[in-house]
Formats: structure tokens, C-alpha cells, sequence
């Protein structure tokens, strides 16, 4: 009897190697050993006679072996492997008979008939009743995805098997339904308190994101702040852009009365006609140094301020000018009291945004003028330049024509 069974053992281990694909990462060798040990210890807890246990053990190796054909229907093609197999080995035809109806009672959605048929059936289920139940059911899922059939996501997979559990599985025989189906409810308690939790959580962050929107929607305190946020960083923007328009002035300038000043100034004793497009040169180009320093040339302000002014709402605390000579006692003071008004921390905005704009106004006007005056400066020197050598040349063909 234990030659029968080793050589199934045997057979199954080759036909799977050679037969099986590697995707079945649940339905192959392991699971099969697994059923076995499992109808193992059914056996050894049952009044069974030997060739009951031996059609138990033989129909727990052979039960899938239909899978190397096919995934539908594999119970059918087991069976028909099986009698090949055991009929090869000349065991007695009874006994085949009785392992092919007990393959195919391994069918889910198939009700046993006879106690050998719900012991294969609780022992092909048993890992819904032991402690390594989400390890071999994290296999299936596996192998679903694999093989193309369905996609589970674990959250959808966990309600899947809370389905199962709860809705479809029992187990039949006297032994299961006394070891394993407390571990089975012990198994189907930890995914239903999972399945809570997440959904707890679940709950939790659409409450938050709930009040979240409704607070963003309900009050205008962010559209305040995006306001003045955006509209100062403008201002300051434009700022800078004010100044890098200056300094560039500033360069170019300074360039160019150093070059008129290196070049032309040795020249003006021999050329006099140069003296006056030099002049006009060199005045445009002071005067747009001059309108560029004083574009940004910074204000001074008294840097301080009363507790009156503060209970007046008076002085802008957002602006460095006015507090830069104050003790840090006392601005920290008067901040503490510009928070505690929502009102007067805006009306600081708005001051600071006003005066920001009444100083980019400045600087803009008086950097119209400067690019104009560098502008004007450069085309009437050049326009000088072109009279001055035109009338330089007449007076040489003069004196020639005299001489």
C-alpha cells in the first residue's frame, strides 16, 4: 500500500517538473504534498480501514493533476490522469473508482456525498484552517495575476476571501470541523478586523478631505492670502527687475566714459571738431549714471515708533523702515499686538503693498527717463560725430584748394 502511494508521490513530481507550467505558484507539487499532509492527519484522528485511507492518500496527490491540460474543468482530466496511473500499476479497479469519484468531489461548488468525499474536499480547503492561510492565499493571488485571469488588488483580494469564508466554504468532516474551523473563524476575524480598520481609515481621510474642501470653499482667508502672497512677490519681482535695469545702465555707462575718456580725450588738442559730439557723449552717458543711481538709491527713513502709533494702527510693522532702530523687546511687543487683529495684520499688508507700488512707480518713471536720455544721448553724439568729420573734411579740402 505504501509502494501505491510513493510511487504517486513519485509520478506527480515528475509530471509537474516536466508538464507543469512555472505560473501555477499555488496548484503544483507543494500543493499537493500540502493536501496530503493535511488527509494525513484526518486519517490518523478517523476510524478508516486501510483502503479508505489509501483512496484518501492517493486522491490527495493525483487531485490536481488535470491542471498540466487545462484550468477549467481539471478536475475531470485529473481523474481520467489518475485511472492511466493506478490502472499502469494494476491497482485493484474498486479502488480507482473510488479515487475518481473523490477527485472529482474536490470540485468547489460540488457537495460530498460520503464521508471520504467531504474528508479530500475539507483537506483540499485546509489551509482556510491553518496559521499559513495568507500565505498560500497571497500564492493564488499570484497566480491569478500570472496567468492573465484576474487582477486582485490585496484589498480586493482580502474581501474576496471575506466572501468566501463567510459565504461558500465549509468543512464536512468531524475532524475538521473540530481543529480547523476554529482557526478558520480565527483567520476570517483578522481580515474582517483589516477590512475595519481600512475602512476606518478610508472614512477618516474622506471626513478630512470633506472638511478640508468645505473649509477652503466656506472661507475666503485663503483667497486673502493667495492675494497679498502673489501680489507682493510681484511688487518685489518688478523691484528687482527695476534695479538689474539700472546696474546694466550703470555698466554700460561707466564704459563708455572710460573709453571716451582713454581714447578721444588725448585726440582733442589735434582734432578740435571732436570736442563737442565728445561732450554731448559723455553728458548723456553721465546723466544716465545719475538718473540710474538715483533710481535706486534707497530711502532714509526714522525707524521707530510710538505704543501710540501701534494702538493707532498707524505704523507698518511688515516694513523694516520703520522699526530698524527699535529695541527687540519692543517690536516684539507691537508684533504680538498686530497678530492679535486680523484687521490691522491686513491693513500692514495693504500699506506695505501701496508704498511697494508708489516705489516701483519711482523707479520706473525715472528709468523711462534714463534709457530715453541714453537713448537721445547716443544718437545725437553719433549724429555730432558725423557733422563734426563732414566739416573737418570740408575745411581740409578748403585750406587745400587755397594753398
Amino acid at each position: 500500500m505504501n509502494d501505491i502511494v510513493q510511487a504517486a508521490d513519485d509520478y506527480i513530481l515528475n509530471l509537474f517538473k516536466e508538464e507543469l507550467p512555472t505560473n501555477f505558484l499555488y496548484h503544483n507539487y507543494t500543493h499537493s504534498k500540502r493536501v496530503l499532509k493535511s488527509i494525513n492527519e484526518i486519517i490518523e484522528n478517523s476510524k478508516l480501514s486501510k483502503k479508505e485511507s489509501l483512496v484518501l492518500r492517493l486522491s490527495a496527490l493525483l487531485h490536481d493533476t488535470g491542471y498540466i491540460k487545462c484550468r477549467d474543468n481539471h478536475e475531470e482530466e485529473s481523474a481520467r490522469i489518475a485511472r492511466e496511473f493506478l490502472e499502469s500499476q494494476e491497482v485493484e479497479k474498486d479502488v480507482i473508482d473510488e479515487v475518481e469519484k473523490c477527485i472529482l468531489a474536490t470540485k468547489f461548488d460540488k457537495d460530498p456525498k460520503n464521508k471520504l468525499e467531504e474528508m479530500i474536499k475539507d483537506a483540499d480547503a485546509s489551509h482556510f484552517g491553518k496559521d499559513y492561510f495568507e500565505e498560500a492565499s497571497e500564492f493564488l493571488r499570484q497566480e491569478l495575476i500570472a496567468q492573465n485571469i484576474k487582477t486582485y488588488s490585496p484589498k480586493e483580494w482580502r474581501n474576496e476571501n471575506i466572501r468566501l469564508l463567510v459565504e461558500e466554504h465549509q468543512f464536512y468532516s468531524e475532524y475538521a470541523l473540530k481543529k480547523w474551523q476554529p482557526v478558520k473563524e480565527s483567520n476570517l476575524a483578522k481580515l474582517m478586523k483589516k477590512r475595519k480598520k481600512d475602512r476606518k481609515k478610508l472614512k477618516k481621510e474622506k471626513l478630512k478631505a470633506e472638511l478640508k474642501a468645505k473649509y477652503k470653499d466656506a472661507s475666503p482667508e485663503r483667497g486673502i492670502q493667495t492675494f497679498y502672497r502673489v501680489a507682493l512677490r510681484n511688487h518685489i519681482k518688478l523691484s528687482d527687475i527695476a534695479d538689474t535695469k539700472a546696474n546694466i545702465l550703470l555698466s554700460v555707462n561707466a564704459i563708455i566714459i572710460s573709453l571716451v575718456l582713454s581714447n578721444l580725450l588725448s585726440k582733442l588738442d589735434t582734432n578740435p571738431f571732436l570736442i563737442a559730439p565728445s561732450a554731448i557723449f559723455v553728458v548723456s552717458s553721465t546723466i544716465s549714471m545719475i538718473l540710474a543711481v538715483i533710481a535706486t538709491r534707497p530711502n532714509v527713513t526714522r525707524g521707530e515708533f510710538t505704543e501710540e502709533d501701534v494702538k493707532n494702527k498707524s505704523v507698518n510693522l511688515t516694513f523694516f523702515g520703520n522699526f530698524h532702530k527699535m529695541e527687540l523687546s519692543q517690536y516684539q511687543w507691537a508684533i504680538e499686538e498686530l497678530l492679535k487683529d486680523r484687521d490691522y495684520v491686513y491693513s500692514s499688508l495693504t500699506k506695505d503693498l501701496y508704498f511697494l507700488g508708489k516705489v516701483l512707480d519711482r523707479k520706473y518713471r525715472i528709468l523711462r527717463w534714463t534709457y530715453t536720455i541714453f537713448v537721445l544721448g547716443i544718437i545725437i553724439s553719433i549724429i555730432a560725430f558725423a557733422v563734426s568729420f563732414s566739416l573737418a573734411e570740408q575745411t581740409v579740402t578748403v585750406d587745400n584748394l587755397v594753398n
